[in-house]
C-alpha cells in the first residue's frame, strides 16, 4: 500500500494544476495562481514521501513530469496569456506568445529527465520556481493594486516569458530543495535558502515569491 503514497501525491499535483486551468478560463487568475502553490506543496511532498518511505521508482518519476508539466507548465503559461490579454497589446496575437513557457517547461522536463548531473541538484531554473514566480503576478496585483499598472506592461510581461524561458534550459546549476539527511553539513544552501524565504515570505508576504525565486539563484551562484 505505501509504495502507491507518493504517486497518489503527485496525482494531487496534477488535479491541482487541471484545477488552476480551469479557473484560468473561468477568469479567476488569483484562484489559478494558488492552485500553482497548492500543487508546489504536493510537488515537495512526493518525493519527500518517496524518498522516506523508500519505493521511489521509474514510474513515479514519469508521474512526477507529467504531473509538473500540466501545473508548472501549462497552467503558468495560461495565466501569462491571459495576463498579456490585458495590456494593451501592439497585435492581437502577441498574448499567446506566452505558451512558449509550455513549450520550454516540456524541454526543460524532458532534460531533467534524462540528465543524470541532475540528482541532486538543477541545470536550468526547475518548473515550479518559473510556475511560481508567474503565478505571484496576479497574486501581487490582488493584494497590491497600485501595482497593477507596472505588472500590466507588454513588455515587461514578454520579458518575463522570453527570459524564464531561457532560464528553464540554461546551463546554470541550482541548489534543490532534496535532502539525503537533515544534518547542517552539506545541506547549508537548502536552510539558507529556507530560513531566507520564510524571512522574505514574513515580511512581503505574496510580494516575496519572486524573492524567493531570486534567492534559490544567488544562493546557488555562492555555494557553486
Amino acid at each position: 500500500m505505501k509504495k502507491h503514497i507518493p504517486n497518489a501525491i503527485t496525482c494531487c499535483n496534477l488535479l491541482s494544476g487541471c484545477l488552476g486551468i480551469s479557473f484560468c478560463f473561468d477568469g479567476n487568475l488569483i484562484l489559478g495562481a494558488s492552485m500553482i502553490l497548492v500543487g508546489a506543496g504536493f510537488d515537495f511532498f512526493d518525493g519527500f514521501a518517496a524518498r522516506m518511505l523508500k519505493v521511489s521508482s521509474p514510474v513515479g518519476k514519469e508521474l512526477d513530469s507529467l504531473a509538473d508539466m500540466v501545473t508548472f507548465g501549462v497552467l503558468p503559461a495560461v495565466i501569462m496569456v491571459h495576463l498579456l490579454l490585458q495590456t494593451d497589446v501592439f497585435h492581437e496575437y502577441v498574448p499567446y506568445l506566452g505558451y512558449i513557457i509550455a513549450a520550454f517547461s516540456a524541454v526543460r522536463l524532458a532534460n531533467f529527465n534524462v540528465d543524470e548531473r541532475q540528482s541532486d541538484g538543477f541545470i536550468g531554473v526547475p518548473t515550479p520556481a518559473n510556475a511560481i514566480l508567474i503565478g505571484s503576478l496576479p497574486l501581487i496585483m490582488d493584494m497590491y493594486p497600485q501595482y497593477s499598472e507596472v505588472i500590466l506592461n507588454q513588455w515587461l510581461l514578454l520579458g518575463i516569458t522570453i527570459v524564464m524561458s531561457f532560464l528553464l534550459n540554461a546551463e546554470i546549476p541550482l541548489v534543490s530543495l532534496k535532502f539525503k539527511n537533515f544534518g547542517w553539513k552539506g545541506n547549508e544552501p537548502r536552510y539558507i535558502m529556507i530560513i531566507t524565504s520564510i524571512v522574505l515570505l514574513a515580511i512581503f508576504q505574496v510580494a516575496a515569491l519572486p524573492m524567493v525565486v531570486a534567492t534559490q539563484i544567488i544562493v546557488s551562484i555562492i555555494f557553486r
